[in-house]
């Protein structure tokens, strides 16, 4: 049963699933339109190969990296597509795409082509959300915090109550109060309103059992 991506952002402290046939703790999105599915899998860095055997996730063979092993180190990455959009589902710390747009070139948004991701930056944080409209450019903004472009996703951030009062606005107490009493539920309504500007629904029981494709991608 499908229901939408908000149980993505209410397991994002689970920490990483890897050890199991899918994934649910833990998890970055990044979903793009305007573009077809494989291509941009494979402007991620996905062999074409392996594309094309639409490998199920729970029977993706990772290999073990051994000291001195000379192989790149590699993510899997779970795929598919709801309507418009192709999404790419990543549990190893962050988010392919937020790493690399900036200097690799295959990942560089192109015009007429949208991408939002949520990165959720274990390893440097703070969580983000980028939005690339189309424009050839790509905006981000914190948890919390709305892109400031005035766009449709940023009308769902506030809706979804994705979008916290600042310092400025309300106060330092009044901001820090908000924070502790509506915090631990900020990753949640940030997938909500993805999901809900997307039209995004993943099915949870799926990704889970790990029953969607899945490829390796090298890390950049």
């Amino acid at each position: 049963m499908s229901d939408g991506i908000a149980w993505i952002g209410a397991h994002s402290t689970a920490g990483s699933s890897a050890a199991h046939p899918g994934m649910l703790g833990g998890i970055s999105l990044t979903c793009a339109r305007g573009v077809d599915a494989d291509e941009f899998l494979i402007a991620l860095g996905a062999d074409l190969d392996e594309l094309a055997d639409r490998t199920l996730c729970g029977d993706l063979l990772v290999p073990v990296r051994r000291p001195g092993d000379r192989s790149p180190h590699v993510n899997r990455a779970m795929y598919g597509t709801c309507g418009e959009w192709v999404y790419v589902l990543e549990d190893w710390g962050a988010a392919t795409w937020a790493a690399g747009y900036r200097k690799v070139e295959s990942m560089r948004p192109a015009p007429d082509e949208e991408i939002v991701c949520v990165a959720l930056n274990a390893w440097s944080p703070p969580h983000r959300i980028i939005h690339a409209p189309g424009d050839e450019s790509a905006r981000q903004a914190e948890f919390g915090q709305d892109t400031g472009e005035g766009s449709a996703l940023d009308a769902a951030l506030h809706a979804a109550g994705a979008v916290f009062p600042s310092i400025g606005e309300v106060g330092e107490a009044a901001a820090v109060a908000h924070f502790e009493e509506y915090g631990p539920r900020l990753p949640e309504a940030v997938f909500t309103a993805v999901g809900d500007y997307c039209g995004l629904s993943v099915d949870r029981a799926a990704v889970e059992a790990g029953d969607l494709p899945a490829v390796l991608i090298p890390m950049v």
